[in-house]
C-alpha cells in the first residue's frame, strides 16, 4: 500500500512524516526505513528507524530509484514500512509525471508486503486522478 502526504514546500509534510514514523515504530512488529535527501533529521527519528541518505548512492533517474528500493527490500525480510521524505527529489521526479513511478512502487509494495509513505511536494489538485485516493494528508 502507498500513502501520500502532499502539499507545497514549507507546509509541514516532513513534520507529519516524522510524527507518523515515530508513532508507528512503537506498534509495528517489523523494521522501518526512512529515506531522505540528507541526514538532517537523524536526531528527530526514533533510533530504531533506519535512516538512509539517498544522496550518497548516485541515483540519477526514477528507474534507478525503484531498483534501489527493491535492493533495500531484498536485504531486509522484516521490513514493514518505508518513509520517503522529499520523494520528488530523491526519486529524480521533480517536474516529471510521477504516476508511472508511483504505480511501479505500488506493485513492489503489494508484492513484498511493505507499506510505503511518500512526502510529495505537490498540491492535491496537481496529482494525477489515479493517485488522489492514496492521499493520507493534504496540507
Amino acid at each position: 500500500m502507498i500513502q501520500l502526504i502532499v502539499g507545497r514546500k514549507g507546509k509541514g509534510k516532513t513534520k507529519q512524516l516524522l510524527d507518523k514514523v515515530n508513532t508507528e515504530i512503537k506498534t509495528v512488529s517489523g523494521n522501518i526505513a526512512y529515506l531522505d535527501k540528507s541526514t538532517k533529521h537523524m536526531f528527530e527519528l526514533n533510533n530504531k528507524v533506519r535512516l538512509i541518505d539517498v544522496s550518497e548512492y548516485m541515483i540519477s533517474d526514477a528507474d534507478e530509484f525503484i531498483g534501489f528500493i527493491c535492493g533495500i527490500i531484498s536485504q531486509d525480510h522484516d521490513l514493514e514500512q518505508m518513509y520517503f521524505d522529499s520523494f520528488l527529489k530523491i526519486s529524480c521526479l521533480e517536474g516529471l509525471d510521477i504516476e508511472p513511478a508511483v504505480k511501479k512502487l505500488e506493485a513492489v509494495s503489494e508484492k513484498f508486503g511493505v507499506q510505503l509513505i511518500l512526502s510529495v511536494s505537490l498540491d492535491e489538485h496537481e496529482l494525477p486522478e489515479s493517485l488522489k485516493s492514496n492521499v493520507l494528508v493534504a496540507l
